[in-house]
């Protein structure tokens, strides 16, 4: 990170785990000041406790009154300069049994949630006319998966939201961007892991390589992989890279 950044604060939401975390670690040893939110205060205090970041605020990203009162919290502390709008959730069904409830539960929280973040921070940015927002997106939302018809649509929606808005800040001093990661060692592709053991009958071994076979390179990604893509993002060099998805996906998209 260049010098520019050192003194920022950063906000990373679901930064108490997963790729959050790994970016939440990244920028802090870059040298920002990072404050977490998330809904889990006890994991969001360990991450604190063992250095991931200085600050952490509870909010459920898919509300908006939540998020506005977490992050004017955090602000008050130092205005945010950096957000990076990472909490997510997937759930997989077939198209027809995923019901209205199931599709807004996973734009509530996949692109609700980074709208809500968005808003609270960019008149700040924009004010002090210095501002990143990266949204961690998916290869979900450059390309379709079979049985996530809901989550892809939510990640289609974030880098549609990234195109947009990094045009309308294109003067402003804020840049916009998507990270758009494939398959990743987290917990949350613990789920899918198990899910596919399940219904298949397959081990462990089995269901990754089910999953990483969608990676040209034939592994999973890192999260420090991603973390590392997001950090050049947040620094001066990249003043001129906006409206973006980047995948860090082994050549997958």
């Amino acid at each position: 990170m260049s010098q520019q950044w050192r003194s920022s604060h950063a906000l990373v939401t679901g930064g108490g785990r997963g790729i959050g975390r790994a970016v939440a670690v990244a920028l802090t040893e870059a040298g920002a000041t990072v404050t977490i939110l998330g809904r889990n205060r006890a994991r969001l205090d360990e991450a604190v406790a063992a250095g991931a970041a200085k600050f952490a605020e509870v909010a459920d990203v898919s509300d908006q009154v939540s998020v506005r009162s977490a992050i004017e919290a955090a602000a008050a502390w130092q205005p945010i300069d950096i957000l990076i709008a990472n909490a997510g959730a997937a759930e997989s069904a077939p198209f027809g049994r995923s019901d209205a409830t199931l599709f807004r539960r996973m734009m509530d929280v996949n692109f609700m949630g980074v709208v809500h973040a968005t808003q609270a921070v960019l008149p700040g940015m924009i004010e002090r006319r210095r501002g990143r927002v990266v949204a961690i997106a998916s290869t979900a939302g450059l390309k379709g998966y079979a049985y996530v018809s809901a989550y892809s649509a939510a990640k289609h929606a974030v880098i549609g939201l990234v195109r947009s808005l990094a045009l309308e800040m294109a003067k402003s001093g804020v840049t916009v961007n998507a990270v758009c990661p494939g398959f990743t060692e987290t917990d949350l592709l613990e789920g899918s892991i198990d899910n596919i053991m399940k219904k298949t009958g397959r081990n462990r071994e089995q269901a990754i390589s089910e999953l990483s076979k969608h990676n040209p390179q034939g592994r999973l990604v890192t999260p420090q992989e991603v973390a590392d893509a997001v950090l050049w993002l947040c620094g001066e060099g990249a003043a001129a890279i906006t409206g973006q998805a980047i995948a860090v996906a082994g050549g997958e998209v």
